[in-house]
């Protein structure tokens, strides 16, 4: 594959309407508003489309602004007063790297980012960070594009550590992103906080054992385990009735496979009739056998692994097969309202394991402010709806506390064991390092793993929207709704599972 360049993206979204003979990617992307799109948010990093393909830096400090080629950097400097006597030492600039797939088919993961790094920039220029000498660094973030390239993710990981230096690499969005962050942090010996990818999927993708233990890298995330849980506590819920047999859509990936190992035996153990529709290749766009093999089997149900073009041109075949099932517990497409208003009112009735939302019970270690305030506050940014990938938020949460208990930021080995001994209260919950590793547990806060915390995971349903929430800035075509929290019993169900309007089966 030839090299690219980690400041360009090779993406050009093309027109086309879902009504096609078949969706690409890209032109799922486009309808959806997702491919290398720009969010609106202020002046804060000069919409941050610059490290995404433009090409261009730019640097924001109290009194100048630079540009020059590489990716966006947003530099805050000490807020000091006049009083000698009380003014802190200040020592050299903290710098973030933060690994992200702005465009690509994992885009979709990327479009809070740009809110989550202003508001970062935002909170690094209000003051700078103390260490626990009590000495104040201003603070930088570098956001560099993946593309959704997990071989180019290893790349510009490599980039930010060794040519940006950065003192902490934080990275999200799928094992194309997390992998590679963590083998290069492993490898070049950087700090490493990661989120948003199954923490088992990434032992593995890595190369390792579950019972591992990692030096260079530390994950806040659920397992498959965690996903299991919730599918089961759906298939098996009293609000909805079915024979039991389940149509299973698992790519040939490393987190299609994993589904497909570990589903299967509770499936079977549990009664339900396991129809493996077979290891497809991401990007198929003809799924006319696997959907008369689902429908000859009678599978009311289907479970699987779908990136969002994939998933519309498979949902609109259904349709035009007259095979609608009565659950659809659908990955990655359910997480996002823009591929859900994406697929027009079809969408209504999907149900998809999710991970944060604006009932959440936290707040911010940063400022104070609830998970219904940062939805409300994106809303009010963007002009867009609030979506999960807000909670990559945390990623510098996290960061900042570990490097506010160190006494030595030049000492890499002591900001990992900060990173080690984390406990504290972020966005996405409680985070407790010091904790027992329990593998065979789903406990929100605790260790799953030796360099996992396990965060909440819920099964979320896209209803029509019909009222405005008081974390929204108005009513909006699709509302997700916590319908199961067999693994976040800290949250509330606000509803019991329906079965699909559209369904076939009566």
């Amino acid at each position: 594959m030839p090299e690219k360049d980690p400041n360009t993206s090779d993406l050009q979204p093309e027109p086309g309407p879902l009504d096609r003979k078949a969706v690409s990617r890209r032109e799922f992307l486009k309808i959806a508003g997702i491919a290398g799109a720009t969010i609106g948010v202020g002046a804060g990093l000069g919409g941050l489309v610059a490290a995404c393909g433009g090409g261009t830096t730019t640097t924001t400090t109290a009194a100048t602004t630079a540009t020059t080629a590489g990716a966006t950097t947003t530099t805050a400097a000490a807020q000091s007063t006049t009083t000698v006597s009380s003014a802190p030492t200040t020592g050299r600039e903290l710098k973030f790297g933060f690994m992200t797939p702005k465009t690509g088919n994992d885009a979709a993961f990327g479009t809070a980012d740009n809110w989550a790094a202003t508001r970062w920039q935002e909170f690094a220029k209000a003051g700078s960070m103390l260490d626990a000498k009590g000495v104040s660094h201003p603070m930088s973030i570098v956001i560099r594009d993946t593309q959704s390239d997990l071989n180019y993710g290893g790349t510009v990981a490599a980039t930010l550590i060794n040519n940006d230096k950065v003192d902490v690499l934080m990275a999200a969005s799928t094992t194309d992103t997390t992998i590679p962050a963590a083998l290069q942090a492993e490898a070049l010996g950087c700090p490493c906080v990661l989120t948003d990818s199954p923490s088992d999927s990434l032992i593995r993708g890595v190369g390792g054992k579950v019972t591992d233990q990692f030096k260079w890298w530390y994950m806040a995330f659920w397992d498959n385990k965690g996903l299991i849980d919730c599918s089961m506590a759906l298939f098996q819920d009293a609000a909805i009735t079915t024979n039991k047999i389940v149509g299973c859509l698992w790519p040939n990936d490393v987190e299609g496979n994993d589904r497909r190992n570990f589903y299967q035996p509770p499936m079977k153990a549990a009664g339900l009739t396991v129809v493996d529709g077979g290891a497809f290749s991401v990007g198929m766009e003809d799924w006319g056998t696997i959907i008369a093999q689902f429908k000859k089997a009678g599978a009311e149900m289907i479970t699987g692994l779908m990136i969002p073009p994939d998933w519309a041109n498979f949902w609109k075949q259904c349709y035009q097969q007259s095979y609608v099932p009565k659950v659809a517990d659908i990955g990655i497409q359910t997480l996002f309202p823009t591929t859900q208003e994406a697929l027009g009112t079809t969408g209504f009735g999907l149900c998809g394991t999710s991970w944060w939302h604006p009932t959440n019970p936290f707040k911010s270690s940063l400022t104070g402010e609830s998970c219904a305030d940062l939805c409300l506050d994106y809303e009010k940014r963007t002009g867009q709806q609030w979506t999960q990938p807000q909670e990559h938020y945390m990623l510098f949460e996290w960061a900042v506390d570990a490097l506010k208990r160190t006494n030595n930021v030049d000492d890499k080995e002591e900001i990992i064991k900060n990173v080690a001994s984390t406990k504290m209260d972020t966005i996405v919950g409680p985070l407790d390092l010091t904790s027992a590793v329990d593998s065979g547990g789903v406990t929100v806060g605790q260790r799953c793993y030796p360099n996992v915390c396990f965060t909440p995971l819920w099964m979320g349903q896209w209803v029509k929207g019909d009222k405005q929430n008081p974390w929204s800035t108005k009513v909006w075509q699709y509302d997700l709704l916590i319908v199961e929290n067999t693994c976040a019993p800290m949250l509330t169900d606000q509803a019991k599972p329906i079965v699909l309007p559209g369904t076939t089966f009566k």
